[in-house]
């Protein structure tokens, strides 16, 4: 069983940015593409960015595209979200998650992810 943990979350001012990292149990995070979510108040999780096992593939949301950078450190067993330019509607929880297989393009829906992380809390100010 894959667990995940995000960090990083906190309040930031718009404009400001943020950078959330999510760490694993396994022993590498090698084998796997990782993807990042978010969730607001009444609304549905929704995609953010991902990236492929290699580091060589991302995916991004419209919404976050030329803001949010997605990378991997695989020696260090960690993926990262580094947010730029945030919006008051970057506001929501943040969640790390694993897809069930390895895919390009890479998997977009959160029914596609089987490992999720608890979630960190991100609060952009106005």
């Amino acid at each position: 069983q894959v667990q995940l943990v995000e960090s990083g979350g906190g309040l930031v001012q718009a404009g400001g940015s943020l950078r959330l990292s999510c760490a694993a149990n396994v022993p590498t995070l090698n084998p796997y593409s990782v993807g990042w979510f978010r969730q607001a108040p009444g609304k549905e999780r929704e995609f953010v960015a991902a990236i492929t096992w290699s580091g060589s593939s991302t995916y991004y949301a419209d919404s976050v595209k030329g803001r949010f950078t997605i990378s991997r450190d695989n020696a260090k067993n960690t993926v990262s979200l580094q947010m730029s330019s945030l919006k008051p509607e970057d506001t929501a929880i943040y969640y790390c998650a694993i897809p069930w297989k390895e895919s390009v393009p890479l998997l977009s829906q959160p029914s596609e992810y089987i490992y999720w992380g608890q979630g960190t809390q991100v609060t952009v100010s106005s």
